[in-house]
């Protein structure tokens, strides 16, 4: 990967959006807001637009028709009052753009394409060993095609672009991902976003794998969320992300949030990164230390058979780093609630917050308010949700 391209940038055609025709193009401040203020609300009336943006009545008159003529807006159902005109509340239209996003993990691709509304319409998956750019490449480009040849003309031509959520420096995985250094190293020199753009002809961006998902759970997420909030995606390795006044901050290089690798306390006093308690992959060193079979880890989040003692203590030694994390995060930005989501089934996630909650309280926390611990409402495949929410964002929304 050229290290000279940051994530998130904002890449390929630089045209404004062209009324009708090309949907990959940028909206204009007003409209991002009306955009992300339908998205937060479900639908509005004008009237109720015009009261939260503080824009005269004929400015979001304009700017409702102009959304409503490129089919990113549309009517639903009049609502009558007690007195004057029925409303008729505007929402998005599912069918108004869609996204792809691409996940590159350590044990497996996956590319899902999302309408407006970030409902998944079609996705494929390429389980592997360990990930390389040319088959990464492939894969990206045959199954962009494939799902290309599944829609509708006009559902094709309202792709407006592609996330990529991938760890970043993957080639200092080697000894983690079982492959050679000279395999690992080919990621160092490739520019794996400009390769794909160029190769799918879709405008690309670029993030970190776990800040994507911190991403998914802001963007779509199906619960209320602070303004304020810490993030959790437990993969192979955990990462996460962290929510300031609303949005998403990747900091200056992008590794904001890189709560893998948050000091932990460890066995006899020692200190740990989170990345050795927390990690799937800990916990697949622990089932084949006993001879347990491990493939079910990763052929199905929704289903890790029956797992006995080695997830009880991994549980336990997840939770406890977590909590650790969360606790010394607080000390420094005043997060209101921690989430935590995952590669996983659903009552193990449930589990482990359980769990951290717990531990949280049990600790040393003296000064400090401690934060509410919830699930993630996005699940396993949050990563890929992410990664096809940056083109949305990037281009439609404000503040994410």
């Amino acid at each position: 990967m050229d290290s000279s391209v940051r994530p998130g940038d904002r890449v390929a055609s630089g045209d404004r959006f062209s009324r009708g025709t090309n949907q990959s193009g940028m909206r204009d401040l007003n409209e991002r807001l009306v955009l992300s203020l339908v998205r937060q609300h479900g639908s509005l009336a004008k009237t109720e637009i015009a009261r939260l943006t503080q824009l005269s009545a004929q400015t979001v008159s304009v700017i409702v028709r102009a959304l409503e003529t490129d089919g990113l807006l549309k009517r639903n159902e009049p609502v009558r009052g007690r007195i004057g005109q029925p409303s008729v509340p505007m929402s998005l239209d599912p069918e108004g753009a869609y996204f792809v996003g691409l996940k590159i993990g350590r044990r497996s691709a996956d590319i899902v394409l999302i309408d407006f509304l970030g409902t998944a319409v079609a996705m494929r998956r390429l389980p592997y060993r360990y990930p390389l750019p040319d088959d990464t490449v492939r894969f990206a480009v045959e199954g962009l095609q494939e799902i290309r040849d599944s829609l509708t003309h006009r559902q094709a031509a309202r792709i407006a672009g592609m996330g990529i959520a991938m760890p970043f420096e993957l080639w200092n995985w080697t000894e983690a991902a079982g492959a050679s250094a000279e395999e690992m190293e080919q990621w160092r020199h490739r520019d794996i976003r400009a390769e794909i753009e160029g190769r799918c002809g879709v405008s690309t961006y670029l993030r970190n794998d776990a800040t994507s998902a911190c991403g998914a759970e802001l963007v779509f997420g199906k619960a209320p969320l602070p303004r304020d909030f810490i993030y959790f995606y437990l993969g192979t390795f955990p990462g996460g992300g962290i929510v300031v006044n609303g949005s998403l901050y990747p900091g200056p290089t992008g590794n904001a949030g890189a709560l893998g690798s948050m000091p932990v306390p460890g066995p006899n006093g020692k200190t740990l990164q989170l990345i050795d308690k927390a990690s799937i992959a800990t916990l697949e060193k622990m089932l084949l230390e006993a001879g347990e079979d491990t493939s079910r880890l990763w052929a199905n989040p929704a289903d890790w058979g029956g797992i006995g003692r080695e997830l009880d203590a991994w549980i336990e030694l997840a939770a406890d780093g977590i909590a650790h994390a969360v606790i010394s995060a607080c000390a420094v930005i005043d997060f209101q609630l921690a989430v935590i989501d995952g590669w996983m089934p659903v009552s193990v996630r449930g589990r482990i917050v359980e769990a951290v909650a717990i531990k949280m309280a049990r600790a040393d926390h003296e000064g400090l308010r401690l934060p509410d611990v919830r699930e993630g409402t996005v699940g396993a495949h949050a990563r890929a949700f992410g990664a096809a929410s940056l083109p949305l964002s990037e281009r439609f929304l404000l503040g994410q």
